[in-house]
């Protein structure tokens, strides 16, 4: 009797595969029960061969591998992303307006989010947009500018359950679910410059919020900051894990996050304060396969079939009569460049060329005859220089930026409250926003889009060169 395993169905509207791990170690053949929201439960067979690690980095946050008893991992056979969708929910600049939230975007990445910036209201935002709270794995702060982190907090409390406690004689299981908290239980996991956790952990600590989840911080350390330490003497909060203090290597940090199909690098940017750009990559995907170029010796020689998903990672199958059979190398997959506040971002570059998107600020724009705030005395030069002066950029500065990273795709954000986010029904803001874009477009020589909040889109898979 083989083993039987739980799986969702491998249709789009189900993708996470899960098994019992008591199955997956040593079952020649395992029955799964492949359930589906839209079509219902069937029984499949699976070979345990073709089981493999899951492309998602973790079990969701809160969740834990033991549920009734049983070990579950996560599995899978596909081996590259299906999805990949950004939706902003903030595109503001310091102030926010009835039009633009302050700094926030999500990346979905199938199933997780993770949260790029929170500034003020992005829970808010994220109950108007089509991104659920619950599948938030991971947040990535750029700096701590107020306008790009005072919405964690709230965040980070709406996604792990959080509570301001009872009264004296009422109980709150929040208050002592931290002593028996499994390990193994997965935090919610944060990415910052120093002074990220601290905030958090003050944070939470003075405003006496109670969670139901653990999260974790980790700091992206320059070589001026301290190494060690969490750089504030006040005790982790119950639900706080120990994070990783991440030194530089190469006035970068590399890989500060690695899962089955992802990685993340950052890489200080110049701004008014210490500011990090990422960049996600996914890694490389599988290569373009003609099943006509090995079926027919998979037959002469009894292989298995199932060696076809072998060689669609590009690993090679030595078959019984000494052949061997490579499968099509590998391709680069999609990457993502997602800066902070800067007017300088060079020392991302080395991470961030051949991106097949940027997202860059563009705070400031001269734009004479169309904007009614542009000074009579102001020209371009005189705008870019007070741009930088206050460490931001100008459409053109974006796109040349866009241009000498070989990007594909630009898109703009972290515009001034002046210039209003409703360009999609109102013909002034429409102008305005069309000039910004043009303005990018003279230096970038691409596809250019201007952020609008709820704006979402996908990004779809490499295209070859």
């Amino acid at each position: 009797m083989p083993a039987t395993a739980l799986l969702a169905s491998p249709t789009a509207c189900c993708r996470a595969r899960w098994m019992s791990s008591d199955s997956a170690a040593g079952a020649t053949e395992t029955e799964a029960i492949v359930a589906c929201p839209c079509a219902g439960p069937t029984r499949e067979w699976f070979r345990a061969g073709q089981v493999v690690v899951s492309r998602r980095s973790q079990l969701a946050v809160g969740a834990s591998p033991k549920q009734s008893g049983r070990d579950f991992i996560i599995a899978h056979t596909m081996s590259s992303l299906t999805s990949v969708n950004i939706t902003i929910l903030g595109s503001a600049s310091a102030q926010p307006s009835s039009t633009r939230n302050h700094s926030a975007l999500a990346l979905r990445l199938d199933g997780d989010v993770w949260l790029f910036d929170c500034g003020e209201a992005t829970q808010h935002q994220i109950q108007k947009s089509a991104v659920r709270m619950g599948r938030i794995q991971k947040i990535f702060i750029t700096h701590t500018h107020g306008d790009h982190i005072f919405g964690l907090l709230p965040v980070l409390a709406g996604r792990l359950n959080g509570a301001g406690g009872t009264i004296d004689g009422v109980d709150d299981p929040r208050t002592q679910a931290s002593v028996g908290l499994p390990e193994d239980v997965q935090p919610l996991e944060i990415y910052g410059p120093l002074g990220t956790r601290a905030y958090v952990r003050h944070g939470l600590t003075y405003t006496h919020t109670l969670l139901g989840a653990p999260y974790v911080v980790h700091e992206l350390r320059l070589p001026s900051d301290p190494q060690d330490g969490d750089h504030t003497a006040l005790p982790p909060h119950p639900f706080e894990r120990a994070g990783r203090n991440i030194a530089q290597t190469g006035g970068v940090w590399p890989e500060i996050f690695r899962g089955a199909l992802v990685a993340v690098s950052a890489a200080p940017i110049l701004h008014s304060v210490p500011c990090v750009g990422y960049v996600v990559d996914e890694l490389p995907v599988p290569g373009k396969m003609d099943p006509k170029q090995y079926v027919p010796a998979l037959r002469h020689t009894g292989t298995p079939m199932s060696a076809m998903s072998r060689l669609q990672r590009g690993e090679s199958v030595t078959l019984a009569d000494g052949t061997i059979l490579q499968g099509p190398p590998r391709k680069p997959g999609r990457k993502i460049v997602i800066l902070g506040d800067t007017y300088d971002p060079s020392p991302v570059v080395g991470l961030a060329e051949d991106a097949c998107l940027l997202i860059h600020e563009a705070t400031n724009a001269h734009l004479p005859g169309i904007d009614p705030h542009t000074k009579e005395t102001d020209t371009y030069e005189v705008v870019e220089e007070r741009a930088k002066s206050r460490g931001h950029s100008t459409p053109q500065m974006a796109g040349m930026f866009g241009k000498r990273i070989r990007a594909r795709k630009l898109v703009l954000n972290h515009f001034s409250a002046r210039y209003a986010g409703n360009d999609d029904v109102d013909e002034d803001a429409r102008r305005v926003m069309d000039r910004i874009r043009e303005l990018a477009e003279s230096t970038f020589g691409g596809e250019v889009v201007c952020a609008r909040d709820l704006m979402s889109f996908d990004v779809g898979p490499r295209k070859d060169d």
